[in-house]
This record gives C-alpha cells, sequence and structure tokens, in this order.
C-alpha cells in the first residue's frame, strides 16, 4: 500500500476515534435558559402601626406621591424604552393576615417575565407555592415561601 494512504487512513481513524471518545466521555450541554425569571422589584410591602399616618410622613418629608395603596415609581425598561415599567411602595397595618404564613414585616414582589412556565419550574425544583396563580386585570400573582420563612409574591405584569 502507498504510504499517503496509510497516512490518510490513520489521521482519519485517529480523528474519528477522539470524536466518538469525547462524544462519550462528554455530557450533552444542558438547554440554555430562554426564558427569564425575574426581571426586577415590583413591589416594597412593609407592615407598620398607621399606614396612614406613616404615608403621610413619607410624603411629607421624602416627597413621595403617595395614595391609598402607597406610592407607584415608574420607570422604562432598558431593553425597550418604549415600555414603562413600575415598582409600588405599600404600607400594611401591622396585624396584616396578607404576610401570612410569614412572621416577617416584609414582603418583596418580584417582577417575572412569564408566570405560567416559572410556577411549573418551582414545582419541579420544590419550591414551596402557597397558592395558585390568580390573574387581574394588571397581572397575575403567586406566592411562594423562601428557605428562611419569607413570603415572597410574584408578579408577572399586563403589558
Amino acid at each position: 500500500m502507498n504510504k499517503k494512504l496509510i497516512l490518510a487512513i490513520a489521521l482519519v481513524a485517529s480523528f474519528s476515534c477522539g470524536f466518538v471518545a469525547k462524544s462519550i466521555t462528554t455530557p450533552p450541554a444542558s438547554k440554555p435558559q430562554t426564558t427569564k425569571r425575574v426581571t426586577g422589584i415590583g413591589g416594597i410591602f412593609f407592615k407598620c402601626n398607621d399606614p396612614g399616618s406613616l404615608r403621610s410622613w413619607y410624603h411629607t418629608h421624602l416627597g413621595l406621591n403617595t395614595d391609598q395603596f402607597g406610592a407607584t415609581f415608574e420607570w422604562r425598561l432598558i431593553s425597550d424604552s418604549t415600555k414603562i415599567g413600575t415598582t409600588q411602595w405599600s404600607l400594611f397595618a401591622d396585624k396584616t393576615k396578607y404576610f401570612a404564613p410569614s412572621s416577617k414585616d416584609f414582603m418583596i414582589n418580584y417582577r417575572v417575565e412569564n408566570m405560567d412556565w416559572l410556577v411549573d419550574e418551582l414545582k419541579k425544583e420544590g419550591v414551596t407555592l402557597l397558592d395558585e396563580v390568580k390573574t387581574f386585570s394588571y397581572g397575575k400573582f403567586v406566592h411562594i415561601m423562601d428557605p428562611e420563612g419569607n413570603k415572597v409574591e410574584l408578579w408577572e405584569p399586563m403589558e
């Protein structure tokens, strides 16, 4: 046999063996996550003794434009500056049950991109879901618990 032909066959065989060995020993690449989970802070809620008085204090001394629900901060999305996002700041009476079963005096609301997909993922991951997804004209909501007993509110705004 021709030396060049033998060398070519040896190179092809060597390459093929290396490719097969690599594909056997390399785990398949995980599918990249295309759906975001949390996209921002949707709201900050905390308990206080007198929500009306404290809202007034924040209005007077810090200039928050407050109403019966607290204050809403508007901002623009970086990915699309034509879209407005909001973050809600709200006070709750210290006796509220809205944060239960958490015993904490605060709750964070996180904006999410795809509630139904995220809830399915959280179930698979063993995260404690406190209720079912509820839909309102301003978005979808669900509540979860983190490992330290903090109730977390997830919100998918209606765009």
